[in-house]
């Protein structure tokens, strides 16, 4: 089901949060939402270690909103992190940003991201965002769980 996979925003701003997550509700989206402030607490959570260690209470995402702009490790730091382990693979990852600078596109892109996107500043954007999110990435793309499910198969 689309509306249990977990959603990971890594984001410094506490403010964006708040505009992100409202943009959710409006725009439908009943993902579960788990919120890190940093690329060394983002490593922590898909290490599954410290305060992440119970899966069942922090499952692993199947979307990544990633900030590239963070102190200490960086979006990039953590797309790197993610795209070296095999067992991430499948996980989508969104650059969500406000840098507009090309080199920093490319690479995001060079590194792995899924997708790049630079936040809107505009409320009713974010929901039109939020609503394309829940319809591809969230719904549409397959790939996904297809990968997840026939890499566990093949692990039984």
């Amino acid at each position: 089901m689309p509306e249990v996979a977990v959603v990971l925003v890594v984001e410094d701003r506490e403010d964006d949060v708040v505009v992100l997550r409202t943009a959710f509700r409006a725009a439908g989206v009943l993902n579960p939402v788990v919120w890190v402030r940093s690329g060394d607490e983002a490593i922590t959570y898909m290490r599954g270690v410290g305060p992440y260690m119970n899966r069942s209470e922090f499952p692993l995402p199947r979307l990544i909103l990633l900030d590239l702009k963070m102190s200490g490790l960086d979006g990039f730091d953590v797309i790197s992190y993610v795209r070296s382990r095999l067992e991430f693979a499948s996980i989508a990852i969104i650059v969500l940003t406000s840098s507009t600078d090309m080199k920093d596109v490319q690479r995001a892109y060079d590194l792995g991201a899924s997708s790049f996107i630079v936040r809107e500043t505009e409320f009713s954007d974010m929901v039109t965002l939020s609503k394309l999110l829940k319809e591809y990435w969230l719904g549409l793309n397959n790939t996904i769980e297809a990968r997840r499910q026939s890499r566990q198969e093949s692990d039984a």
